[in-house]
């Protein structure tokens, strides 16, 4: 049975702050997929990730590269599922590559390559809270606490 795991963040700086400290647990070849609307804070997330992982660039969305690709304790590849509408798709954006390079992956809009995730990817759902500036975030697969 997987694990899941809720928190609410009141603000961009919170849902930051939480991918920093997901960040520690991160040992390389993880899968993160992300799963929220747009505007729900999932690059939010990922600018914190990738401050915990040590990682000094700028993190933007990836939508019109696909993927960017960020250094740090760890080697992370944030990628844009956004327009990904078929395997075709999927395979051109080299999401299969990058599987085996035991590096952290991160996947926005995991919704539209659910069948192609790893079985053990961790899920990551980002949704609005009853506050405009809440989100709640739920996580399957790893034990945050």
């Amino acid at each position: 049975m997987r694990h899941v795991w809720e928190l609410t963040t009141c603000s961009t700086e919170e849902t930051e702050a939480f991918g920093e400290k997901l960040a520690v647990r991160l040992k390389g070849g993880e899968v993160l997929a992300l799963f929220g609307g747009m505007g729900m804070g999932k690059t939010a997330f990922v600018r914190g990730l990738a401050r915990g992982l040590g990682v000094k660039d700028p993190v933007s969305s990836p939508t019109f590269a696909l993927v960017h690709e960020y250094h740090g304790r760890l080697p992370l590849y944030h990628f844009d599922m956004y327009r990904v509408n078929n395997w075709d798709d999927l395979y051109s954006t080299g999401f299969f590559d990058y599987l085996d390079l035991g590096a952290v992956l991160v996947t926005e809009w995991s919704e539209n390559i659910e069948a192609a995730l790893p079985e053990d990817a961790w899920r990551i759902s980002i949704r609005p809270g009853e506050q405009e500036s809440q989100r709640i975030i739920q996580v399957e697969g790893v034990d945050v606490l």
